[in-house]
């Protein structure tokens, strides 16, 4: 009976690991993260610029944040190319 208990609690720990490799996908391609890297991108160099005391920094922080979520967006396309130049 050891052995059986030992493979089921091992099974049981594969499961939880698949659920949280599952959300962590999930979490990856969703909607929520691809906007709140826009919103902290835009923040973040938006403070930057106005503390160099750059003109009309909120306007100027839409460029790079852009740029830098979709250089972030775009990474699983080049991805599935560069897989399948490997396989």
């Amino acid at each position: 009976m050891d052995k059986i208990d030992q493979l089921e609690k091992e099974i049981e720990a594969i499961k939880e690991r698949n659920k949280k490799v599952e959300i962590d996908k999930a979490w990856e391609g969703s909607f929520t993260r691809k906007v709140l890297i826009v919103a902290f991108t835009y923040i973040i160099i938006g403070t930057y610029l106005m503390a160099i005391n750059v003109d009309r920094p909120w306007i100027n922080a839409i460029v790079p944040a852009i740029g830098f979520t979709l250089s972030t967006l775009t990474m699983p396309f080049f991805k599935n190319i560069w897989v399948s130049l490997k396989k």
